[in-house]
């Protein structure tokens, strides 16, 4: 009969398991110990549409280190483009959240795209239509040339819906798509265009420099979707807890913003690239947002979501009979909200 050899993993002698296992204890410990950041917190990638106040939650969470206080990493990039391209990156999974207008959001829905609004930076509509002072009235524009960041930005949509207030139509002008709002500046002051559908500061500086407004979606009781934070619902579902993470921090965000205007100023300077004695213009800018546009709690507003329904129905048969809420996901929000997180950051 053969005989058996000594074990390849011989038992520990009596005290050496001991030894072990209070060495493994201790790295554990340690372990536990260290902050979940330094762990790694979970990549998210947000991506701005255009330079706009409407992005200040997300720069402020940034810069105040909200976001890693809520354990989440985010890098955010200003994609450019309009809204178009913001939204075809969070579609293909190169962003997880986008700011862009509301109405790129639905119309990429009706396009096949599974993607939800999850939040707001503005609701309202806060571009105006400069034009050069010899047109007074809605009429005299006809046959202009009116320049918009890009057809299906949110600055073209304001423009058609103020058309439709006035019984234009969108034939009446030429459009150009100029990109951003100081481009389109530069050539309306140079004669290049009659007309801009303009952001803030520099529908100040127009008017500032003699141009006029012409339209205000504001003053025409116009309300619809400026700018949506928005990510596809599959990845919610897949990162729900990223996701969640993110909202809190944006939410954290608008809360300084609101409350703390010299802070918030000097990081708003910073990313605008606003050299200091030039911040007269932000700080207009600041004013409106803070106390008329940004929200405590942000959701994508309903009523908002339905004036682009009704406008898109001519392109899109179903947005007749679609239903606001469809387009629009609370659930990162209502919890926040609920449970009074939202209430105690403006104690």
């Amino acid at each position: 009969m053969a005989r058996l050899g000594p074990h390849p993993n011989p038992l520990p002698e009596a005290g050496e398991g001991i030894e072990f296992t209070s060495v493994t204890c201790l790295l554990l410990l340690v372990l536990l110990t260290i902050p979940s950041q330094l762990l790694g917190a979970e990549r998210v990638r947000v991506g701005f549409s255009a330079i706009s106040l409407a992005n200040s939650p997300v720069w402020i969470a940034d810069e105040r280190g909200f976001f890693k206080k809520h354990d989440v990493d985010v890098e955010a990039i200003v994609v450019g483009g309009g809204a178009t391209r913001s939204v075809s990156a969070v579609i293909s999974g190169d962003l997880q959240f986008g700011t862009t207008g509301g109405n790129a959001i639905i119309s990429a829905n009706f396009s096949g795209a599974d993607v939800a609004m999850y939040a707001a930076g503005n609701n309202k509509g806060i571009q105006r239509l400069i034009v050069k002072p010899d047109i007074k009235t809605p009429e005299q524009i006809k046959g202009k040339r009116v320049g918009v960041t890009a057809l299906g930005s949110s600055g073209h949509l304001a423009m058609l819906l103020m058309f439709r207030k006035w019984g234009l139509n969108p034939d009446d002008v030429a459009v150009a798509q100029l990109g951003s709002s100081p481009v389109m500046l530069v050539n309306l002051q140079k004669g290049g265009i009659d007309a801009a559908v303009l952001q803030d500061p520099s529908f100040f500086m127009a008017e500032d420099s003699g141009f006029k407004t012409l339209g205000d979606p504001v003053a025409l009781d116009i309300q619809y979707l400026q700018n949506v934070v928005a990510a596809s619902r599959a990845w919610v579902r897949s990162h729900r807890d990223a996701a969640s993470r993110f909202i809190r921090g944006f939410v954290e965000g608008a809360a300084f913003f609101k409350r703390n205007k010299d802070e918030s100023m000097k990081i708003l300077m910073k990313k605008m690239r606003i050299e200091k004695g030039k911040e007269n213009y932000l700080e207009r800018s600041y004013q409106l947002y803070a106390q008329h546009y940004i929200e405590a709690a942000p959701y994508p507003s309903v009523s908002g979501t339905r004036t682009v329904l009704e406008f898109l129905a001519k392109d899109f048969p179903k947005a007749k009979s679609a239903d606001p809420n469809s387009f629009i996901d609370n659930s990162l929000i209502r919890p926040l909200e609920d449970s009074g997180f939202i209430k105690s950051l403006y104690q």
